[in-house]
């Protein structure tokens, strides 16, 4: 069987790639397929997380083991065949290839053709360029910086007196003796 997952980032809007790969394949093959499908170094620190259908991670699939929390099951890239984590069409992943800026890609497991077998992944759709494996931080955090600022004057504008309430004051909403009462420890 080959599965067929489409490649997304959040960084570039006109980036999508789509890699067919055998189901019997590793992770690892999967990462190597999608680095060289947009010229990333396949050496870097990376990790595969199985997500539900509202993106929310589930299962990690490293590279490495790092030395996790021993009551959690480490899933190594060479050692995890895409069949045994992956059943469904629609299947979500994130490939998180920057952990300092935790920049990562989203797949999504777009057909399932049975009745077939891949020697080698494949890229059959490239469009765009990708974003750059690596980020100057600098920079990075000046874009953050600048994309929360205007989010915050967005937000501001669309708060008016209304939703923070009025600001005069009424005794009759202020039990002072309820308040007298109330003991703190």
């Amino acid at each position: 069987m080959i599965f067929n997952f489409r490649i997304v980032s959040d960084e570039v809007d006109n980036f999508k790639r789509e890699i067919q790969i055998d189901a019997e394949s590793t992770f690892l093959d999967l990462k190597n397929a999608i680095c060289e499908a947009v010229a990333f170094d396949k050496n870097q620190m990376c990790s595969f997380f199985i997500c539900d259908d509202r993106w929310e991670k589930e299962k990690e699939i490293t590279l490495e083991d790092m030395g996790s929390d021993s009551s959690q099951d480490i899933y190594l890239m060479e050692d995890s065949v895409l069949s045994d984590f992956i059943d469904d069409e629609g299947q979500r992943l994130m490939f998180t290839f920057d952990y300092i800026t935790d920049r990562s890609f989203y797949l999504e497991m777009k057909e399932m053709i049975t009745g077939k077998k891949l020697k080698d992944p494949v890229c059959s759709l490239s469009i765009g360029k990708a974003p750059a494996q690596n980020v100057d931080l600098d920079e990075f955090d000046a874009k953050t910086d600048a994309k929360a600022a205007a989010a915050a004057a967005a937000a501001a504008e669309d708060m008016d007196e209304d939703f923070f309430g009025s600001d005069q004051y009424n005794d009759d909403e202020f039990d002072a003796a309820g308040f007298d009462e109330m003991t703190f420890n």
